[in-house]
């Protein structure tokens, strides 16, 4: 197996980590007969000589001794290396020469992977027809190897691999107008009916609807559902035992995060994927998998249901509720699944409120949530009913804060609730009178309850928020995250809180300047204290820490009082940061009321349009600005009718995701509210 590998100079070759010297032996480790050895050699080639996919000349000279390893039949995992040259030589494999280098050796070899399609180890017949279709360049070869694999394969999970490969193949060929493509497709048609077993079939649909949508059948929702209960119903009672607690590595960690039904989960994530924007179709066929008896199927639906909600504007009510309603399951996982997913909908969460409530009514153990480490968090249900904006939620969570121990997140969800959570003003501005000062975690305890006690305007507690201001040591850890929320709630506070005008006077030449500007402001209406402040942190990147967006929206909420700083932010229209250019230009608008003149509208339409990140600022600043906003309301009322959220392509955190883009539309809708109904 490694001929040779001793006389090759690793260590003038390269990895992720730098010198390629420890390649040896991660090889040998994969031919290792310890277990954990395998699993973190394996681990080690993915993290450091094909890191992220990318190919060096480490990864390269690694590809004979990982073809050799998978011909040797005493090899334990070989699948795992087979995965992994599929994963160098595919699409994903990297580009530029070394790339094309590692993919011409693995086509050169490809009469290896012609031998393992027939390999005795089931596993490795699983991971072969991928390699089969990257790598064998002739493809009637290829397709009378798939066709003759499924003829005679009896495992049902290397039949669904057989099937993902046809689909592959397909879609690879078919934009060539090969012939076997099309051979490859009717396949797969013919897969997808009687007399086939329901787990290929619902692969053979998968992989129609990813290359030919139009061979799949009029009814596919009913189809699919039904061949789902009738797998659901031939796997019985059989399901795979646990995994043990393996190597501490990514590849352990990442295959015990694995839904229980794998297999299962991995069909219909495929099917979800490929309808794509059929929206109606998937929601439909989400709630045929949640009202499954099959609790794995239920548990798949709820997983794969965050997919739908962060990239589609759909009608969620019915999905939703469904997913409420696995609160009560006695299979943990699903109940986890089903609370993680309604902690992460927000507002849309609310058909499920019912079901939250009793949750939390009638199982008071999980209203608090203690972890290994840390500090106690507030628990997923109470979290997901108040985040949903339910006034049920207010009564539980004024328990938990009488009770002896009270999350320091607790805050963060007040403001979801708005004017339903005034009754917990008095607990929550006695906790904040009593967060130490100068403790190791001031800012987890303090942030929180500024944020809630900011939402509710709870002037009130004024007293416990210069106490904060005044008496926080310097050098304080996170000090200036808990100055800025301090000094947030004073602006929320308004002309209540002049008292605290000498200490945001004593901010505005602090990294805080911006945050006491706009305070000031708030309190006391003159414009001449604070633009002048302003204008430095607009125009000066040397002064302390540079905000320009952030100053911007300031100095537009100023309106004309900020006519001062109009040559600073037209300068700012024209350069730096999407996000800077856009907060400028609806600042420039908003000072000048004149945007034609100000030649606004063109920066603002090109930001929305390449930015949609700057899409929830803009409409903002059009609901300020009410009729006076119309020349960009064609804007909003075309997001309006979008059926795709705004971030859908972000990469971001889903939940805060759907939420910001449930903002975007409602500030639309406001400000054509404004307009007269438009």
């Amino acid at each position: 197996m490694f001929r040779g590998i001793d006389e090759v100079d690793w260590a003038s070759l390269r990895h992720a980590y730098g010198s390629a010297e420890d390649v040896p032996g991660l090889l040998r480790g994969l031919a290792s007969a310890d277990p954990a050895e395998r699993e973190t050699a394996l681990d080690r080639m993915y993290g450091a000589v094909h890191h992220q996919g990318d190919v060096y000349d480490s990864t390269l000279a690694c590809v004979p001794f990982l073809l050799a390893l998978t011909v040797h039949e005493e090899v334990r995992d070989r699948a795992g290396v087979v995965e992994l040259l599929v994963s160098i030589g595919g699409d994903g494999g990297g580009s530029g020469d070394l790339a094309e280098r590692a993919r011409a050796a693995l086509r050169a070899r490809a009469d290896v992977f012609v031998r393992l399609a027939g390999d005795a180890d089931a596993g490795v017949r699983r991971a072969a027809p991928a390699a089969l279709v990257r790598f064998v360049d002739r493809p009637a070869r290829v397709l009378a190897l798939l066709r003759e694999r499924i003829t005679v394969e009896r495992d049902d999970r290397v039949l669904l691999a057989l099937a993902e490969g046809l689909g592959l193949f397909a879609r690879v060929r078919l934009p060539a107008g090969d012939a076997q493509a099309t051979e490859a497709v009717d396949l797969l048609a013919a897969l997808s009916g009687p007399p086939y077993g329901p787990g290929l079939r619902l692969a053979a649909l998968g992989q129609l609807a990813q290359c030919a949508p139009e061979s799949l059948p009029a009814d596919l929702v009913p189809t699919v559902v039904r061949l789902l209960r009738d797998r659901s119903g031939q796997r019985g009672c059989e399901r795979p035992a646990p995994d043990g607690p393996g190597a501490d590595t990514l590849a352990g960690r990442l295959r015990r995060l694995r839904p229980s039904d794998e297999e299962g989960s991995r069909l219909l994530r495929t099917l979800h994927s490929a309808l794509g924007g059929r929206v109606a179709d998937r929601v439909a066929l989400l709630c045929g998998q949640l009202t499954s008896p099959d609790a794995l199927d239920r548990c798949n639906a709820v997983l794969m249901s965050a997919g739908l909600f962060r990239e589609w504007r759909t009608e969620a009510a019915q999905p939703v509720a469904l997913i409420g309603a696995q609160l009560g399951a006695e299979e943990g996982r699903l109940h986890d699944a089903a609370v993680a997913v309604l902690v992460e909908l927000f507002q849309l969460a609310l058909p499920a409120a019912d079901r939250l409530h009793a949750l939390v009514t009638f199982r008071p153990e999980l209203r608090v949530r203690h972890g290994e480490r840390g500090a106690p968090r507030l628990g997923g249900p109470l979290k997901a009913l108040a985040r949903a904006g339910d006034a049920r939620a207010t009564p539980v969570l004024a328990e938990v804060l009488a009770g002896p121990v009270v999350p320091h997140d607790l805050g963060l969800v007040i403001p979801h609730l708005g004017r339903a959570a005034a009754p917990l003003a008095p607990a929550l501005r006695r906790r904040l009178a009593r967060v130490p000062l100068d403790g190791p975690d001031t800012q987890e305890r303090a942030v929180p309850l500024l944020s809630a006690l900011t939402a509710l305007g709870d002037a009130e507690s004024l007293p416990s928020v210069l106490r904060l201001l005044r008496g926080m040591p310097d050098g304080l850890r996170l000090r200036d995250a808990v100055t800025g929320a301090a000094v947030r709630a004073l602006v929320a506070f308004g002309s209540a809180a002049r008292e605290a005008i000498p200490d945001l006077r004593g901010l505005l030449e602090t990294d805080c300047a911006v945050a006491a500007a706009d305070a000031l402001w708030s309190v006391t209406g003159e414009a001449d204290a604070v633009v002048p402040v302003l204008l430095r942190k607009l125009t000066d990147p040397g002064s302390g820490r540079y905000r320009p967006a952030a100053t911007a929206d300031v100095l537009g909420r100023l309106g004309p009082a900020a006519r001062a700083a109009l040559p600073g932010l037209r300068r700012m229209t024209g350069s730096g940061e999407a996000s800077e250019r856009a907060a400028a230009a609806c600042a420039v608008w908003r000072i000048t009321g004149d945007p034609e003149r100000e030649q606004v509208l063109p920066v603002l339409r090109a930001a929305w349009a390449e930015h949609p990140r700057t899409r929830t600022t803009i409409a903002g600043c059009l609901a300020a600005l009410g009729p006076t906003g119309a020349p960009l309301h064609d804007l909003l009322r075309a997001e309006l009718t979008s059926p795709r959220r705004h971030l859908a392509d972000s990469g971001g955190c889903y939940g805060h995701d759907i939420r910001a883009d449930e903002e975007l539309l409602r500030l639309c809708r406001e400000a054509l509210g404004r307009e007269g109904g438009g």
